[in-house]
């Protein structure tokens, strides 16, 4: 009986001590992760990013608690921590590809060169981001099909945002006869642009020739609209374009073959 009250009165700081660790530990750790979720959530993060950050941190903090209490009691932390280090070497190699994409979802979170509801065009897939997920990002394309791209492909490559600017501008080429009349061509196209609402007044639509062809001349037409106008104005121009020349005897030349049966 004596032995085991030594041995209380020896243990009992100890595990007094390794209990107030771990107590005061997870209480100090959910303080600062309720202070960082507060400050995060008032910027212009990205919620995911935030939920993930915010878990990152709440792990890496309740990691230091937990060492931090076994070496009260005598663990040899040392070791421990070099045991875990060495299995995040081995995994952190095994899921390369995955940490790739997890930082460059990190890197789109934050930085934003796009967001969801952005028109993007990449690697010869268009379509709406639905979602931005930490390792891959989904594309609704404008043909109704769902892609999966991962983040790392985004960060590494080129990609074109169709929608982070308010306005786009609509570039359309032409080819008529060298018999047609230029300044008819241009005041027939100039009166369709004109009566087309969507089409700006500002900047100013420009029509010009272009390419002297060897069926041809091109013409060059270079209208503004609203982004989210951008393909209305290019079929009405496509379609009535067509429409007006016939009607104005206009000629849009296209290449002929022409077979001479000789005897």
């Amino acid at each position: 009986m004596d032995s085991f009250n030594k041995f209380l009165q020896k243990a009992m700081p100890t595990a007094l001590m390794f209990i107030a660790v771990i107590v005061i530990g997870i209480v100090l750790s959910k303080l600062i992760v309720k202070i960082l979720r507060n400050i995060l959530e008032k910027t212009t993060i990205d919620h995911a990013a935030v939920t993930f950050v915010v878990s990152l941190v709440k792990v890496i903090l309740y990691l230091i608690v937990a060492i931090t209490a076994l070496a009260t009691i005598g663990v040899n932390v040392a070791s421990l921590i070099t045991a875990v280090g060495a299995a995040a070497l081995t995994a952190g190699l095994a899921l390369q590809d995955s940490l790739s994409n997890l930082a460059s979802g990190m890197i789109i979170l934050f930085n934003k060169p796009f967001v969801s509801g952005d028109v993007l065009e990449f690697e010869g897939v268009k379509g709406r981001v639905e979602n931005i997920k930490i390792f891959f990002t989904t594309i609704h394309t404008l043909d109704n099909k769902i892609v999966t791209i991962p983040n790392s492909r985004l960060t590494a490559n080129n990609i074109v945002n169709c929608t982070m600017v308010d306005k786009r501008r609509v570039d359309l080429k032409y080819t008529i006869s060298y018999d047609d009349d230029i300044s008819k061509v241009k005041a027939i196209l100039f009166t369709l642009i004109s009566q087309n609402s969507d089409i700006l007044s500002e900047p100013e639509p420009n029509v010009y020739v272009g390419q002297h062809l060897d069926s041809g001349l091109e013409i060059i037409v270079m209208v503004w609209t609203q982004t989210d106008s951008y393909y209305d104005v290019y079929y009405y121009m496509q379609e009535n374009v067509k429409l007006a020349f016939d009607k104005n005897g206009i000629t849009i030349p296209y290449p002929h073959v022409v077979v001479k049966n000789e005897k």
